[in-house]
């Protein structure tokens, strides 16, 4: 951000070519570890999924607290539009390549690991999807503050910050315990 543009969307293209360059040196990355480690590579599979799935959860659970408070800002103001640039940044930076990483590594080890079997592991991907569900819902809503669109409540998106949490319990027990 500088004085002459204060939102700091001058920055969107580099923002965008660095999750882009993450992406490519974390695919090169895999490839090194599976021609150098061959043995150990569904464990750092399963490293760098959980890894992508805590970076994704944080966005997941920190967003809707962001909007609650751009909800609060008045539309326009000087923080209402660093609101848009933090929003903007932690969906694009930060969930959007850890919610990709997460889908394809775990995906990968549903196949390789599970060979797609297992009651548990078909509810843990339903509960992914209505993961994914939540985080197009708030992709949409960062589209929305973006433009000063409608707000939705404080009230609302405290609701809204519940859910991920609640799926992420589920996706944990599905995992953990393999209850069917």
């Amino acid at each position: 951000m500088t004085p002459d543009d204060p939102t700091g969307a001058g920055n969107g293209r580099r923002v965008a070519f660095r999750a882009a360059t993450a992406l490519s040196v974390f695919v090169v990355v895999l490839f090194f570890i599976y021609w150098l480690r061959p043995d150990d590579f569904l464990l750092y599979i399963k490293a760098f999924h959980v890894i992508a799935v805590i970076s994704w959860m944080a966005g997941l659970l920190y967003l809707p607290r962001l909007f609650i408070y751009h909800t609060e800002a008045e539309p326009g103001s000087a923080q209402s539009e660093t609101f848009k640039v933090m929003e903007g940044r932690l969906l694009k930076i930060i969930m959007n390549p850890a919610m990709m990483i997460s889908w394809a590594l775990g995906l990968y080890l549903a196949w390789a690991v599970y060979g797609f079997q297992g009651g548990w592991l078909h509810a843990k991907i339903l509960f992914v999807l209505l993961l994914t569900m939540a985080h197009m819902r708030f992709s949409a809503a960062v589209r929305a503050f973006a433009i000063d669109g409608p707000r939705k409540t404080a009230r609302y998106w405290r609701l809204m910050n519940e859910i991920p949490t609640v799926l992420m319990i589920a996706i944990v027990i599905m995992v953990i315990v393999k209850p069917f």
